[in-house]
């Protein structure tokens, strides 16, 4: 198939359209590089530079006769959407939109839309959250992923677009950029590996659920060509609070110096962890790698580029 693989210089979706790839599917990657890397962009992909809410954008799926878009490309940082939320929904709302008004008009199939497992749930009431839990998302970026949704399920309902969203839980792994999309494990590694000291926001003991890109990628595929409209947790149901990420890295690295305690981050989630059972039911897909192997393969990586 012609699958459209917005973002698919960046981290996550340069694995997926890793494996794409590997399966036949004629790749096209949308990216405009303010984050992603042209080194990860995979050989026997096409790479277009543009901005997702150019007129030009939309126009590729006609162009190049997409059956499937896959939908990375985003303004990814939460604290920036606090600071500048009028941003944040240019990108995250009215560019999903100019490329859903294109994928309309070129006759695009289905949707796959990466959303957010942490954000969207907001300070949960139960853990893990499964798909049931309240949305009550306490960013401009939780709430954006949030419409972004809503506005999915139109598409499919007035349209008739089939739509997988697949709400992701803290992803770690190879190519992670330790600064444009600020995750921890990409950071403490970063840092460590420059024999620097990683400072730890508060006590440490906000929890987070991470989860290997790989398993992500295996989301990512259960459900090309899945019809109707759908919305999966991907996520390992389990929760790993700072402090003892940092003792995984750490000891995964076996150098580099310890972690000093910073000041609290105002308004930061306490706790967030989500459930996959809905995704295994479904479709039989778990996440399988464990943190400790994940953490040591991903610091395998950011070592060999030392």
């Amino acid at each position: 198939m012609k699958i459209c693989i917005t973002g698919g210089a960046g981290f996550i979706a340069s694995h997926i359209a890793d494996a794409l790839l590997e399966q036949g599917h004629e790749i096209t990657i949308l990216d405009d590089l303010s984050s992603g890397r042209k080194e990860n962009v995979p050989e026997g992909a096409e790479l277009i530079v543009e901005d997702i809410r150019s007129p030009r954008a939309a126009e590729i799926l006609r162009a190049r006769r997409i059956e499937i878009l896959v939908h990375h490309a985003a303004q990814m940082d939460v604290r920036r959407s606090v600071e500048n939320p009028v941003f944040d929904a240019d990108v995250n709302i009215l560019g999903l939109l100019n490329l859903l008004e294109g994928a309309r008009k070129a006759g695009v199939r289905q949707v796959i839309f990466a959303s957010t497992g942490g954000a969207i749930y907001g300070e949960q009431d139960v853990f893990p959250a499964d798909e049931n839990h309240p949305v009550r998302p306490l960013s401009p970026y939780g709430v954006a992923k949030l419409a972004s949704e809503r506005y999915l399920y139109f598409y499919h309902a007035q349209y008739g677009l089939d739509v997988s969203c697949l709400r992701y839980a803290n992803v770690y792994g190879p190519r992670q950029n330790p600064h444009g999309e600020a995750g921890v494990v990409a950071i403490f590694l970063d840092r460590l590996l420059r024999n620097e000291v990683p400072t730890i926001n508060g006590e440490g003991k906000q929890t987070r659920d991470y989860v290997y890109v790989g398993d992500v990628v295996r989301a990512n595929l259960a459900v090309v060509g899945l019809e109707g409209f759908h919305t999966f947790n991907v996520g390992t149901g389990i929760e790993t609070d700072v402090n003892e990420l940092f003792g995984a890295i750490h000891s995964a690295l076996g150098k580099g110096p310890d972690a000093v305690h910073g000041p609290a981050k105002a308004g930061e989630q306490l706790r967030s962890c989500i459930s996959s059972a809905l995704l295994e039911k479904e479709l039989g897909v778990r996440p399988e790698m464990d943190l400790e192997t994940g953490i040591r393969r991903t610091a395998e990586w950011f070592g060999s580029r030392s």
